[in-house]
């Protein structure tokens, strides 16, 4: 799996969701492969780096947070669809 691969799955799943709506990155990850627990930190990083250029959002507990040291769950929502800072 690229981070190409990657990357076009984040989007296009953030991409069909509804204005304010957010996704597990797990659902990402079953997207591309049965064995999808070896994708999520691969998907995580790929995440932050779309944060990073402004096209997605990270979330946890409904609030936007950033950084390379997140841990426990996040959500993903696309970066126009949510109020306040990416």
């Amino acid at each position: 799996m690229t981070q190409a691969d990657l990357r076009g799955a984040i989007l296009a799943r953030v991409g069909r969701l509804r204005p304010g709506a957010t996704c597990c990155p797990s659902q990402i990850a079953r997207d591309l492969a049965a064995d999808w627990r070896p994708l999520m930190g691969p998907i995580r990083t790929e995440a932050m780096r779309l944060q990073a250029e402004g096209r997605l959002r990270i979330t946890q507990g409904g609030i936007p947070v950033t950084g390379p040291d997140l841990r426990g769950p996040i959500r993903l929502a696309a970066a126009a669809s949510l109020p306040g800072p990416c």
